[in-house]
């Protein structure tokens, strides 16, 4: 009847992201979205297999058995769905749809048991390039489950919602969504609580999967030429263990800048037994991934284009799926769209999580974004390095950056200028600015002695931040040749400053900052002082444009001069026509106006590199 309370029951919908790596169901508790946790764990392996008897095995057990039991593993299904290939798992042979339905039924009675009744209705994402086939096999892997689909969902919709949902106003995101198996970007605008997705590219064959082959290319080249061992990679179960081992790597590279890889009893060369053990450098694997990420970098280039938006007019960067944590992958997004990508919201679990939200909607509830704990400001220390291409003793290097959830730990490796240098001072430093000078120092630690072994300088000195929910901000030091540590903690380093103090500060530091050129000028006879002041000056603009806005302006002209050549003749004009307006705002020192230019000239070089 009209105004009665619906029952539970029947009517109850779970949101469910089924992942071609890892897969969640989520449910609706007091008008929020939550994950459907099991003995600890939010995620549900997207393996299928079957045991020593014969039953059908889900999750973590079927993923811990693929290195023992391949042939009777199956792994990624969801590359396959919707194509009519069945796959073999033991004596019989599946469809993609029969064995997404054995994760999806895990899923469904991980519900069942957390709301303490049976659970038929179900909202399920895809990406949102699935073609027709591939939705109706999502469906029909449903139906088979014992799911009536109430709703197939595009990833990116999910994405935005656990994170926009409720909120006001017309907003245009843009979500990178990088999973276990496959890539999408899409273009969405949340207009009224009414989420449309403007345009999407992406690739259904690059993911994580890609980037453990990376890393065991690695591990194979080191078994063959160091180990001796011939036809390593014909042997199905020495493959699946690196495998394994590959992607462990892989996470670990994320927080950490050198992984060491250890496998006993590998394989037996002229009867002797041989371990793997090799260390893995953050560094190579990053030169290694440039390929794929290019490849992302051109669907992104390519969804912005088709939805006639520029990245200027983004309100936001959505990071989506694990294999978003990779550091360079919101650096380079970073790079190329003018600001830092979000990931607050678990980039493992926030589809699900969207999923949750139009389940709730669905069922007519008025449902709430997630909230999560993030850190508002950016952590980190200074270092000798490049500031706007010129050298710099100050330059600001990020360990914990801004929006990321709590509690966050990250590793960096920093290197001593001298071989013999005993003694480092480090600097722990709060804010955005790429001079570490502009930021707020909130602590300082010295290191000493250093370098006494030979090999010292080379393996170099492991920095580790790590911020509580407290707001207590850990540094753990560590020289790599010896182990000598230092353990330092900075209270309240969230707390610390405002907003304001942060602008007062930024506002201190840009005045002296004038003074100290002034000086540096003036003194330039002095060897050490010149030296100095060429490091410290970003540009030669006039003192009323701030260094920061005239290093970026010099930045893009440059940019932009190598660019000319090839630009189509209607851009190469505009193009020509910015970079004129430009130096003559540089040239009378209107800050304002050169910051709004070379945005502009920025968004077409989007286009063009």
């Amino acid at each position: 009847m009209p105004g009665e309370t619906r029952a539970a029951g029947d009517d109850t919908i779970i949101g469910i992201d089924l992942g071609t790596t890892n897969s969640e169901v989520a449910i609706i508790s007091g008008g929020k979205p939550s994950i459907v946790e099991e003995e600890g764990e939010a995620i549900l392996p997207s393996c299928v297999g079957l045991d020593d008897a014969g039953a059908v095995i889900v999750g973590r057990r079927a993923r811990n058995q693929a290195a023992a039991a391949p042939e009777r593993t199956v792994l990624s299904v969801k590359r396959l769905m919707g194509s009519g290939t069945q796959v073999r798992m033991g004596q019989d042979a599946y469809t993609p749809q029969e064995i997404s339905a054995f994760i999806l039924k895990a899923l469904k009675e991980r519900a069942d048991r957390a709301i303490g009744r049976d659970v038929r209705k179900a909202v399920i994402t895809v990406p949102a390039y699935f073609t027709d086939a591939q939705r109706q096999a999502t469906r029909e892997a449903g139906e088979i489950a014992g799911l009536t689909v109430v709703r197939i969902i595009n990833e990116p919709t999910a994405a935005a919602l656990s994170y926009e949902s409720g909120a006001e106003g017309s907003r245009t995101l843009l979500v990178y969504d990088l999973g276990g198996g496959t890539f999408d970007v899409s273009v969405v605008r949340i207009e009224q609580g009414v989420v449309e997705v403007l345009a999407t590219a992406g690739d259904n064959q690059l993911g994580g999967d890609d980037f453990d082959a990376l890393v065991l290319e690695r591990l194979n080249a080191h078994v063959e030429t160091e180990l001796g061992v011939e036809n390593a990679r014909d042997d199905r179960l020495l493959q699946a263990r690196l495998r394994r081992a590959a992607e462990r790597a892989k996470i670990e590279l994320s927080d950490q800048p050198y992984v060491r890889v250890e496998e006993d009893h590998v394989a037996t060369v002229d009867g002797e037994a041989r371990h793997l053990a090799c260390e893995l450098a953050r560094a190579d694997f990053e030169r290694d991934l440039e390929p794929f990420l290019d490849r992302s970098l051109q669907a992104v280039t390519t969804a912005l284009q088709d939805a006639g938006v520029r990245p200027s007019q983004l309100d936001r960067v959505l990071l989506v799926g694990g294999s978003t944590r990779i550091p360079r992958i919101a650096a380079v997004l970073t790079e190329r769209l003018g600001q830092e990508p979000h990931g607050e919201v678990d980039p493992d679990l926030c589809v699900a999580l969207g999923a949750g939200v139009q389940a709730g909607l669905e069922m007519g509830q008025d449902t709430q974004a997630v909230l999560v704990d993030i850190t508002p400001y950016t952590f980190g220390t200074s270092a000798e390095g490049e500031l706007y291409g010129r050298p710099y003793a100050h330059q600001f290097v990020p360990l914990i950056r801004r929006n990321s959830k709590l509690p966050a730990t990250r590793t960096e490796v920093f290197f001593t200028l001298f071989e013999d240098q005993e003694e480092v001072e480090i600097k722990v430093y709060q804010g955005e600015d790429p001079d570490a000078l502009k930021n707020v120092e909130i602590g300082t630690f010295m290191f000493s002695g250093l370098n006494e072994r030979e090999d010292a300088y080379e393996q170099g000195l492991l920095f580790t931040y790590s911020l509580d929910l407290d707001g207590l901000l850990h540094l753990h030091a560590r020289e790599r040749a010896t182990g000598r540590e230092l353990r330092g903690v900075v209270e309240n380093a969230i707390g610390r400053s405002t907003d304001e103090a942060l602008g007062a500060a930024r506002e201190r530091v840009s005045a002296l900052w004038g003074e100290a050129d002034d000086g540096a000028e003036a003194g330039a006879e002095d060897a050490g002082d010149a030296a100095a002041g060429e490091g410290a000056e970003p540009s030669p603009a006039p003192a009323a444009v701030p260094p920061d806005v005239a290093g970026e302006v010099e930045a893009t002209l440059a940019r932009a001069e190598q660019a000319l050549e090839a630009a189509a003749a209607e851009d190469r004009e505009e193009m020509i026509n910015l970079m004129e307006d430009l130096r003559d705002a540089l040239r009378e020192g209107a800050a304002e106006r050169a910051a709004e230019l070379r945005r502009e000239l920025d968004e077409i070089l989007f286009y063009l590199e």
